[in-house]
């Protein structure tokens, strides 16, 4: 992709464009001064590109002397902005402030570009609703057609790491990949892609379907599986899907992380989200409800599949790293390696909003910033501490 892009700008010198992507690659490889410097190539062709400066704003630290922290602040009184290029500049200016210690201005953008995004996708919380109403309906059928195991299954066996965005899952996929014998895939969209019909019982229940969507994500997870035996899907949603998942893949494993609540809501509130289907993600209002829609239907699930479900704690994870981890290997079926120890050094591409997180060392505390914006949240998120 650099290559392609680099020859891109050899033919066009002023794609502003080519020069943020080749910025957003290098962030998920890592490699942030690289990316610094293709976000400020990119702002030296377009002084507003939007996107850049959001871009841009996720990888500095910033002080009250920063002369970006200017740039943004002048372009963001212009008349002449549309909402969205509004609402990218709201994110970067909330991290800003955020930086600098000014919360109380960091909080007034963070609500304005949430407002504004919310309104570019035009959702509503029923949509979720009606969704959950689906999948609860739909179980029966994946109980009743489960495939049967294949003790002598060699094709690569799927890991899924899921549970509510922001909740550590991209942290444990690190763990998890550091192991010789697993790749870690990412978020994939196959589950969705090939089995949401199936899951929400808008398809018709043949006793096929359910062995057809198998053998469709496995040929896709072939694919990917870089000869290792184990892959993991680390795809957070995939929480929605686990009769699913478990109809189709008996020999899988499922890892579900879960977080201390309020920091899951409030760590959703403060990233913008690039995919449509987080829609709850940007009304504070919508995040508890859909807080409390996961951890009802989680425990439905639990209810039916408590055998096949691992429940991983964040903090515990954070707290007690060494043994959570082994204990974590050891549920997976795959002897001790020590280098599960040491997710920071896993180099392998990270193309969440966790990417510059998971580059450190595990380390404790994070699920208590969300305490610093108590002051401005007039008690939203309490109904879940």
């Amino acid at each position: 992709a650099i290559k392609a892009y680099n020859k891109a700008l050899s033919i066009k010198p002023d794609f502003a464009d080519a020069c943020l992507n080749i910025g957003i690659i290098r962030k998920e490889q890592g490699k942030v001064e690289e990316a610094i410097e293709a976000y400020n190539k990119a702002l030296t062709i377009k002084p507003n590109h939007a996107v850049a400066h959001r871009h841009l704003s996720t990888v500095k630290q910033y002080t009250i002397m920063d002369e970006h922290f200017y740039r943004i602040e002048e372009l963001y009184k212009g008349d002449n902005l549309s909402d969205v290029e509004r609402c990218h500049l709201d994110f970067a200016l909330a991290k800003m402030y955020e930086d600098i210690g000014l919360l109380d201005k960091a909080f007034t953008h963070l609500s304005s570009g949430n407002f504004l995004r919310k309104k570019e996708l035009k959702y509503s919380i029923d949509q979720d609703k009606n969704l959950f109403k689906r999948l609860k309906k739909a179980q029966p059928y994946q109980l009743n057609y489960s495939v049967i195991r294949d003790h002598n299954f060699y094709s690569p066996k799927p890991i899924f790491i899921l549970g509510m965005p922001r909740s550590g899952t991209t942290l444990v996929e690190q763990i998890i990949s550091s192991h010789s014998k697993v790749t870690g895939a990412g978020e994939l969209r196959y589950v969705s892609l090939y089995g949401s019909k199936i899951a929400t019982g808008a398809t018709d229940k043949k006793p096929t379907a359910i062995f057809e969507f198998r053998t469709k994500y496995l040929s896709e997870l072939s694919k990917i599986a870089n000869r290792q035996h184990f892959v993991i899907d680390k795809t957070p949603q995939n929480f929605r899907f686990i009769p699913l998942i478990c109809a189709a893949f008996p020999e899988a494993k499922i890892i579900h992380v879960q977080r201390n609540a309020a920091a899951t809501c409030w760590s959703n509130y403060k990233k913008y989200f690039t995919s449509e289907g987080l829609g709850y993600s940007f009304d504070l209002q919508d995040i508890v409800l859909y807080y409390k829609m996961y951890a009802n239907l989680m425990n439905l699930w639990h209810s039916d599949y408590r055998d096949r479900i691992y429940d991983l704690n964040y903090e515990n994870l954070t707290t007690d790293q060494e043994n959570e981890t082994k204990r974590l290997i050891k549920n997976l079926g795959l002897d001790w390696e020590e280098e599960c120890l040491s997710p920071h050094n896993n180099k392998r591409i990270v193309r969440t909003s966790s990417q510059q997180q998971v580059r450190k060392q595990v380390y404790q505390g994070s699920s208590k910033a969300w305490r610093e914006y108590e002051p401005y949240l007039d008690g939203i998120l309490d109904s879940l501490v």
